[in-house]
């Protein structure tokens, strides 16, 4: 039979068209939205769930049962047999405890609890993450639409230029060449702008998967141009890398990990030693006897009780204990190596989003200069090629440096918020922003 996938839910969230969304809107959208989101909080559930049971087991379990029994036998009385019929019925509360078992079940509660500390610590890992995809997903579109800008700026002043050599053509002051060339600038211009129109509609569409709703929802998000531009880095990569160890929630998840390796070792260990335990019931019985055809009787109803103190000591079971400990040992070395990987990963990881971020903190006022420059160099030449000391080819060329200095400017800007955002993900400085 061929897999059927379930239709997608109503969202919990339409977006207003009319809206224009800021990046703090944004994600707490998909902190709502995102699926993933619900199943870490899902599983977070589950843990807790685990170490209630856990917990449990400390306590005695009470049962209340209602009994109901009946038997027929021959009894022997030399020289012959008595039939013998009864029949039983007691209501009866059932007591069991394990008054001492050497410590195995609060090493129990320790691994639950190690578990439920790791699944929370998921939990906030995939809060970072999603806080990040937002962001960069967001950050594309910033730059996307920024480009789209561009492009129309550049197309405009291409158009300007064809006006120029157009009327100096008229005139008898340029050649038909000039003009073709004018006119091939402006149609480049036009096909990258539809280009860059294209690649914001992909990137709308990746923004709206991040904040779990379709990619054909309409929604609006505010410009580049009001967003504030970090001028320098605000720590130093030390700092950085010391308060990534100290709360990047996916290596504290695999310390809680280990954690639970160590009350695995504690708790196989206590396998090999006795368990102390009380069980019992007590209740009221009533009891209805019969021997061969003569009239039965109705015992009056009577208190019952039994109980029972055991020492369990497993002497042998195969050599299992041996191998579950040896399995925990083994879980605890694998956990402390992947703490060690983790921890060299988050330090090299906070040094090249340090590092990508001071770069693009360079580029970025390196390409805003270029793009005063650009703008300068145009204005100028396109004034002095209207005064006719300047050839259509220095217009031209002059057109382009400028497309291609907003275009830098555009992208060194998107660069560095998103290098920012970037080092804030891997110190893990994200949720302690938003505070999930």
């Amino acid at each position: 039979m061929q897999p059927v996938v379930p239709p997608r839910p109503v969202p919990a969230f339409v977006p207003d068209p009319l809206k224009m969304y800021t990046l703090s809107e944004l994600v707490d959208i998909a902190e709502q939205n995102n699926p993933d989101t619900r199943v870490a909080w899902e599983n977070a559930k589950a843990r807790a769930a685990d170490l209630g049971i856990s917990k449990a087991s400390l306590y005695p379990t009470l049962a209340a049962l209602a009994l109901a029994d009946t038997n027929r036998s021959q009894l022997f009385f030399s020289p012959d047999y008595y039939r013998q019929t009864s029949g039983t019925f007691s209501p009866v509360l059932v007591l069991d405890y394990i008054i001492f078992d050497f410590g195995r079940r609060l090493q129990g509660v320790a691994i639950s609890r190690g578990n439920l500390l790791a699944a929370d610590f998921l939990f906030n890992d995939t809060h970072r993450k999603i806080i990040f995809q937002v962001m960069g997903a967001y950050y594309r579109v910033l730059n996307s639409k920024g480009q789209e800008d561009a492009q129309e700026a550049n197309l405009k002043n291409a158009q300007t230029v064809l006006a120029a050599a157009e009327a100096r053509l008229h005139e008898g002051l340029a050649t038909l060449p000039d003009v073709l060339e004018a006119r091939s600038a402006a149609a480049q211009a036009d096909y990258d702008l539809q280009s860059a129109i294209g690649a914001t509609e992909i990137a709308q569409g990746d923004l709206a998967t991040a904040l779990g709703i379709s990619p054909t929802s309409p929604f609006q998000v505010e410009s580049i141009e009001h967003l504030t531009i970090p001028q320098e880095l605000t720590d130093t990569v030390e700092n950085s890398i010391d308060r990534a160890l100290a709360q990047r929630p996916d290596l504290m998840q695999q310390v809680e990990q280990l954690r639970a390796a160590g009350a695995e070792i504690k708790a196989a260990k206590t396998a090999y030693l006795p368990t102390l335990s009380i069980d019992g019931s007590g209740g009221l019985a009533r009891i209805y006897a019969q021997q061969n055809l003569a009239p039965g009787v109705d015992s009056p109803t009577q208190e019952t009780w039994d109980a029972k103190l055991s020492l369990t000591w497993n002497l042998f079971d195969g050599f299992a204990r041996e191998s579950r400990l040896a399995r925990a040992k083994a879980d605890q070395k694998q956990a402390a190596a992947q703490v060690d990987a983790i921890r060299d990963q988050v330090e090299n990881q906070v040094w090249s989003a340090y590092s990508t971020a001071r770069t693009a903190l360079r580029q970025q006022k390196a390409a805003a200069a270029l793009l005063a420059a650009a703008s300068e160099s145009y204005n100028a030449a396109l004034q002095s090629y209207n005064y006719g000391v300047r050839s259509q080819i220095d217009v031209v060329s002059a057109q382009r440096a400028l497309a291609a200095a907003r275009t830098a400017d555009v992208s060194a800007r998107t660069q560095l918020l998103t290098g920012i955002a970037a080092l804030a993900f891997q110190t893990g400085d994200l949720l302690h922003a938003k505070g999930p």
